[in-house]
């Protein structure tokens, strides 16, 4: 039998993992920490996995290597030069593991997404001559990119950009054109340095779209560090876990909270998070909630957005949701939310004084107020509020606007200027998100629930480019 390698996606946190199985036996390739989906998946293919495999010590996401390793009681295989507080089967650059007689793996160091990044070469045998298959990359040869260099602090970006251009051409010398490219960042990850629209690549098609493949390497170092953003504050606190053993996921039910108890606990600051869609929210919310709905990057957000450790509670309309939110968050390492409750705002809320709106308007809106017909029921904009990115406001952003990414909000509310305060962002996610911060200090918000690149054609004036 061929060797099959299907994919477990994390589209949440724009990760692959992988399970590659000769129909007999099956090799695990970066696991998240929700061990059961790749158990499940091994499970209806008829496989036992006897290899879990780390191509680096994980920033955005806690591993389920260690713990579905030792259900398994398959080999953990890890970078020999990375220090870590647990057991595993150490590899280094060069080391051949076989796997059975149709499957063996090749140990490549690759570093620059991390010092000591191994990539593997996964071989099939045919007619007994071994020839590869695919190569697992992690966060080194992306899809049209490579992983981010500066993970490790300022301080080591260069040195590991110069370590990736390396590295990528050492994948490319060593694999025929054919050979697959199976990544685990780079599909909306904040690991990768950047972003590709496609579903599967080879080493040939890399060596024509990748940049990393097609520039000198001071070239590439100096576009790779140009283009580095800033990335979720929980990342230095995953990696911590990852290095010292993730505990076994704990995904029971967490407690329920009454309308009283939620009161108290927005009484008392704590995080209330509404996972509801955005429109749902602004229709009607508990006042002194944080739309983050399940239909975006929720635990990306939050787990960037709260003082770790800070209490969670979960607002969903039904217990599958509150499930849902709290596998999520249980792969960036927030364990156990403090709470949650199902339902809608009026169940939640212990009086109706407690209920909120929240107007949402759009760019045409926007170009129409500022040209002195501002539309009913919505305060003129005062302040216009860009809570992206830096690299997106660098890209274009609209004249005379405020930039505070959403990362910062919490920490900077006392800048955003004062008077009514029209909030965007790229599509309306990050927007409401804000607003809601916003609203809960007393703030007369409007979110812009539109796509931020039709706004120049409906007449809203951009920035001139400087």
């Amino acid at each position: 039998m061929a060797v099959e390698v299907p994919v477990v996606a994390t589209s949440s946190l724009g990760d692959r993992s992988y399970l590659a199985s000769d129909g007999q036996v099956a090799i695990v390739v970066d696991p998240q920490r929700d061990i059961d989906r790749v158990m499940c998946l091994a499970g209806e293919r008829g496989v036992r996995i006897t290899h879990v495999v780390e191509t680096h010590l994980h920033n955005d996401y806690v591993s389920g290597g260690l713990e579905l390793a030792r259900i398994t009681g398959a080999h953990y295989l890890m970078a020999a030069a990375d220090e870590v507080g647990f057991a595993r089967m150490p590899v280094s650059d060069g080391d051949e593991v076989p796997v059975s007689a149709a499957m063996r793996l090749r140990a490549v160091a690759t570093p620059g997404h991390t010092f000591h990044h191994l990539s593997y070469v996964l071989d099939g045998a045919t007619d007994g001559v071994w020839h590869p298959a695919g190569v697992f990359t992690g966060g080194s040869l992306l899809f049209g990119t490579t992983g981010r260099t500066d993970l490790l602090g300022a301080e080591h970006a260069r040195q590991l950009a110069h370590h990736q251009h390396a590295s990528a051409k050492r994948l490319a010398d060593l694999l025929p054109d054919g050979t697959q490219v199976w990544p685990t960042h780079g599909f909306g990850s904040f690991c990768a340095a950047g972003q590709a629209d496609v579903s599967d690549s080879t080493i040939g098609r890399e060596r024509q779209a990748n940049p990393v493949l097609r520039l000198a390497a001071d070239e590439f170092v100096t576009e790779t560090l140009a283009g580095l953003d800033a990335y979720p504050a929980y990342y230095a606190h995953v990696d911590v876990i990852n290095a010292a053993g993730p505990a076994p996921v704990d995904l029971t039910p967490v407690t329920r909270a009454d309308a009283a108890q939620l009161r108290q606990r927005i009484a008392d600051g704590e995080w209330v998070v509404d996972l509801r869609q955005r429109t749902a929210y602004g229709a009607a919310h508990l006042a002194g909630t944080v739309s983050l709905g399940l239909d975006g990057p929720m635990s990306t957000w939050l787990g960037w957005l709260i003082d770790w450790g800070a209490p969670i509670t979960l607002l969903a309309e039904t217990p599958e949701q509150v499930a849902d939110a709290q596998r999520e968050l249980a792969r960036i390492g927030i364990d156990r939310p403090a709470a949650q409750a199902t339902g809608g705002p009026a169940q939640w809320a212990a009086e109706p004084g407690q209920l909120r709106e929240m107007r949402f308007t759009d760019f045409p809106a926007l170009a129409a107020a500022r040209a002195g017909h501002t539309p009913a029921g919505v305060p003129g904009p005062d302040v216009v509020l860009d809570v992206r990115m830096t690299s997106e406001w660098r890209s274009g952003h609209i004249e005379g606007a405020v930039h505070i990414p959403l990362y910062d909000l919490p920490e900077r509310l006392a800048e955003v200027p004062a008077g009514a305060v029209w909030v965007h962002c790229s599509s309306g996610y990050r927007s409401t998100a804000a607003a809601s911060l916003l609203a809960n200090t007393g703030r007369e918000v409007v979110v812009i629930n539109d796509k931020f690149d039709r706004a120049e054609a409906v007449g809203v004036a951009m920035a001139e480019n400087t």
